[in-house]
């Protein structure tokens, strides 16, 4: 393994401690992070009566959030510790199509990342990640002691 692999490895944020660290902070949140890459994040959230809108489909609210969560946690990944004052600075969403289902599911993919912000794409889905029901692209700014670590220097 070389230097830059071992400082990448060193840096890991696991599933288990961004869900502990949200159980701690935000008690009564349903999204919960499943699992972790350096530039990608999956998020899980099991649906309830209160997130069905009438018609029998999970509402836009929970989708968003769902895309928004699933994006600060990739932020966690992409960094390389967690982070909870990463905060959301932009955040768009396009609806495809009804979601109806058990479990709703976000992949959080990054697009970029800077000193202070990073960019990701976060897509939506119940039963087939092939069929979204939403994409969400999003921006996510670090406060100033959480500056990206230089990829150069021990």
């Amino acid at each position: 393994m070389d230097r830059r692999a071992d400082r990448q490895a060193e840096r890991r944020v696991s599933v288990e401690a961004v869900n502990a660290m949200v159980a701690e902070l935000f008690p009564g949140a349903r999204d919960r992070c499943a699992e972790l890459g350096p530039d990608w994040a999956l998020a899980r959230r099991d649906v309830d009566a209160a997130d069905i809108r009438p018609g029998g489909y999970i509402s836009g609210p929970v989708q968003f959030g769902l895309a928004d969560a699933t994006l600060w946690f990739l932020s966690f990944a992409a960094l390389g510790r967690i982070e909870p004052m990463a905060v959301t600075s932009e955040l768009s969403i396009r609806y495809l199509r009804p979601a109806q289902g058990p479990v709703l599911r976000a992949r959080a993919r990054l697009g970029s990342i800077g000193r202070r912000q990073l960019i990701g794409t976060a897509t939506v889905w119940v039963d087939d990640e092939r069929q979204p029901t939403a994409v969400a692209q999003g921006t996510y700014v670090f406060p100033a002691e959480a500056v990206f670590p230089a990829e150069s220097g021990a």
